[in-house]
This record gives C-alpha cells, sequence and structure tokens, in this order.
C-alpha cells in the first residue's frame, strides 16, 4: 500500500472508532431511559441490584393508568434509607408470591411525588382499573418502637388484590 492509502485507511478507521465511541456513549441506559451518567449517583448504585429490576417509567405508568389496568406499584427513592431495607425483602416476597411488582423511583421522577400525591417513600400503591384503590405508605417496621408495617403486612396487601393486580 502506498502512504497515501495507508493514510486514507488509518483516517477511515479513525473516523470509524470516534463514531462508535460516541454512538456509545448516547445510548440511553435500557432501565430509565437516559444515560447513566445522568441518574443520580443513588440510582447508578441500584443499577445491578436485582432487588430493582422490574422499574417502571413514567410513559408505561401513565399508560397503564389510562388503559385501566389493574396493578401494583412501589414508589421508591434510590437514595431512601426506608427503601433500601424494605425492596430487599418485599421484592422477594412479591416474587415469591407471584407478583408482578412495578418499581418507580421517585428521585429520577421527582414532578411523580406530586402527580401520584406520594408523601413518603417507601409506599405500595394498587390501582384498580387504572384507579387508585388502596395504598401502604412506610416501609418495614425497624423495631417494636418504630412506625411501619411488618413484612406480613405487606403479604395481606398482596394477597387482598391478587390476582387482578398482576398486570
Amino acid at each position: 500500500m502506498t502512504a497515501k492509502k495507508l493514510s486514507i485507511f488509518f483516517g477511515i478507521l479513525a473516523v470509524l472508532i470516534v463514531g462508535l465511541v460516541v454512538l456509545k456513549n448516547m445510548q440511553p441506559d435500557t432501565v430509565y431511559g437516559k444515560p447513566a451518567d445522568k441518574l443520580y449517583p443513588a440510582t447508578r448504585a441500584l443499577l445491578d441490584d436485582p432487588n430493582y429490576n422490574n422499574i417502571l417509567l413514567p410513559d408505561v405508568l401513565n399508560k397503564k393508568i389510562a388503559d385501566k389496568e389493574s396493578f401494583f406499584v412501589y414508589y421508591f427513592a434510590s437514595d431512601c434509607p426506608h427503601c433500601k431495607k424494605t425492596t430487599p425483602q418485599l421484592k422477594p416476597l412479591a416474587d415469591e408470591l407471584g407478583i408482578n411488582l412495578h418499581q418507580f423511583n421517585l428521585r429520577e421522577f421527582e414532578d411523580y411525588f406530586g402527580k401520584m400525591n406520594i408523601d413518603a417513600t417507601p409506599t405500595l400503591v394498587y390501582y384498580k382499573d387504572g384507579v387508585e384503590s388502596d395504598r401502604m405508605q412506610g416501609g418495614l417496621k425497624e423495631s417494636e418502637s418504630t412506625e411501619g408495617y411488618a413484612l406480613d403486612d405487606f403479604k395481606q396487601f398482596f394477597d387482598k388484590h391478587k390476582p387482578e393486580g398482576n398486570d
């Protein structure tokens, strides 16, 4: 190859490599629909946590409500200490009961605190035919002297609305 052909070859190769790097950095995170570097640090820390593997995005939540579906949503904030204690027990319970527990991260979509009338996290909501029917606000009780729920309270909540809330 001549020097001119080599420089053209390496020029094209360099453009392709730069293009691939740019494309990779533009690809949104598959969970939240935006690049990981645009997420709160506490959310980034949860990306590989199997207890947070059923994330619901605002468009999907709005569609489920508009379509009058019946379903559960666990509203949490990625930096909420009560959520961090509740989720590792609640998610396996939901899985064990066959409940499709949608998870909505209010830290990433903070305007939904007001839109969904959420005062505190975690909050578990059951929607019947697209309308809020029942809710549990608060996490697991940490001791007898603290507010919160026993894991059995969450089980009763799921059982009360099962199987219709399993979308």
